[in-house]
């Protein structure tokens, strides 16, 4: 391959893998590129200290950036050679890709690709329009070709259960000051020019509840911060969905990744967004709870909630000069 065409793939790629979604939009990833490759580091500087000691959702973070960098190279004519955590003695460097061999993208793949910059997470209830059941199957195939599995709650029940978890886990954390400053330290405030974090236009001030209630993140924690958008026609609680991996290895939490943002661009390829509840795993016991008792012994790796929304949002990312060595 030209030396002048791999370049393009691989500045194509890292510019679009910015984009990927992370937990607190903390952009928890560096690249570099040598040659024709590029390497995937988690920035530990990132991690969430208190919510996400064993840096699970770091590297569900990246795992979403390295779905995003394998659908830009097929989009560019190459199938991506992956190699996962390539050296155990470098923990931190999590994955590398290089350009391999010509292909063709198919429709489906370029419709991903579009998706890239447009995606947005949702942090309130969705509008009073069904997610089609056929679109939902598609999104449970896109999880399973990533080695996750993605299971909608159809049980009104086991919906109640995980409300009431969520509801219990934010109480819980809303009452500890460690969780809480944590949160306030990536929510930004209004007229922020930082490039990471939840904009405070990026939730509501006061989101109307949904029925079960599923508590949102407190990002205006003791500040009058959040959207003036009128949502009162938005209180439909979505499609329940739990993303699982059977076991819970660092690998597998890579795989939930890739798997978290090939089911995002699906959806948002069709006008769906999600919205994340994810205080419920961030504490152990309530995690195996829902792993016994409603997950089949699988490990829950993402809640959301999926649906339409009309709201317009806005999301930032930090400049290429930033991640990019």
């Amino acid at each position: 391959m030209a030396t002048r065409s791999a370049k393009r793939v691989l500045d194509a790629a890292v510019e679009a893998a910015r984009w990927a979604p992370s937990v607190h939009n903390t952009q928890p990833w560096m690249f570099s590129v040598a040659e024709d490759e590029i390497s995937l580091r988690a920035d530990t500087d990132r991690k969430l200290r208190v919510g996400d000691a064993s840096g699970r959702e770091l590297l569900i973070s990246c795992g979403a950036a390295l779905f995003t960098l394998r659908t830009v190279m097929r989009c560019e004519g190459f199938e991506p050679i992956v190699r996962i955590l390539p050296d155990p003695d470098r923990p931190s460097l999590l994955a590398t890709l290089r350009p391999g061999a010509d292909i063709q993208a198919d429709e489906l793949t370029v419709a991903l690709g579009g998706e890239i910059e447009r995606r947005r997470t949702h942090r309130a209830g969705f509008a009073d329009v069904p997610v089609p059941d056929e679109l939902i199957e598609r999104l449970v195939r896109a999880a399973s070709s990533e080695g996750a599995h993605l299971t909608p709650v159809r049980s009104a029940d086991a919906v109640d259960v995980i409300a009431a978890l969520t509801r219990a886990a934010q109480g819980v954390q809303a009452q500890d000051r460690r969780f809480s400053l944590e949160v306030i330290r990536w929510a930004r405030p209004p007229g922020s020019n930082r490039k990471d974090g939840v904009p405070a236009e990026g939730y509501p001030r006061q989101a109307p509840r949904t029925e079960p209630h599923f508590a949102q993140r407190d990002y205006a924690w003791r500040h009058d911060w959040g959207s003036q958008a009128d949502q009162r026609g938005s209180v439909a609680t979505g499609v329940v969905a739990v993303l699982t991996t059977p076991g819970d290895s660092r690998q597998e939490w890579i795989d939930a990744g890739q798997a978290l943002q090939h089911v995002l661009l699906h959806a948002s390829a069709y006008g769906v967004s999600a919205a994340f509840h994810t205080q419920v795993l961030e504490m152990e016991p309530l995690r195996e709870f829902l792993r016994r008792e409603v997950c089949s012994g699988e490990y829950p790796q993402m809640i959301m909630r999926l649906g339409v929304t009309f709201d317009d949002k806005t999301s930032v990312r930090r400049p290429l000069s930033e991640v990019l060595e």
